[in-house]
């Protein structure tokens, strides 16, 4: 199958040119910088529904929208894990407490483009063995 340029398609996929990049870095940089700044909002005290309600007002002041709220009934703007929990954790009224481990994914739609990234954040002080593991698991992630 062709695209309308003459080039090979996969059935259904698009293939875009560097310019079709734009948007994406774009809706990208924005679910990035709300990383950024939900940062020093992750404390011990802090509860994940606060959390998320705070990325709501970071996703708007953006001229964003989230992707994940409506998606099939969540009513969230981010998914936040902590601890044992691997991914997709639901923000509630659960208060973090010293050396909790999080890790916050958010979706945000910028243009049509989507942006999806996710991070980890320690609420407090983090204990020898906690330290430990984040470093090694980060390391693996780095290596491929």
């Amino acid at each position: 199958m062709y695209d309308k340029n003459g080039r090979i398609t996969r059935e259904g996929i698009r293939l875009h040119d560097p310019q079709d990049f734009a948007g994406m870095h774009k809706a990208g940089r924005v679910a990035a910088q709300i990383l950024d700044d939900i940062a020093q909002h992750v404390f011990v005290g802090q509860t994940t529904a606060e959390i998320d309600r705070l990325i709501t007002d970071m996703v708007a002041a953006h001229g964003a929208s989230s992707a994940t709220i409506g998606y099939r009934g969540y009513q969230h703007a981010s998914c936040i894990s902590v601890n044992h929990v691997v991914c997709h954790g639901i923000p509630g009224p659960k208060t973090l407490k010293n050396g909790d481990i999080l890790n916050i994914d958010v979706t945000v739609i910028v243009d049509g483009w989507f942006g999806d990234t996710s991070r980890m954040y320690v609420a407090g002080d983090l204990p020898r063995k906690a330290e430990r593991l984040i470093q090694v698991t980060h390391d693996a992630l780095m290596l491929g």
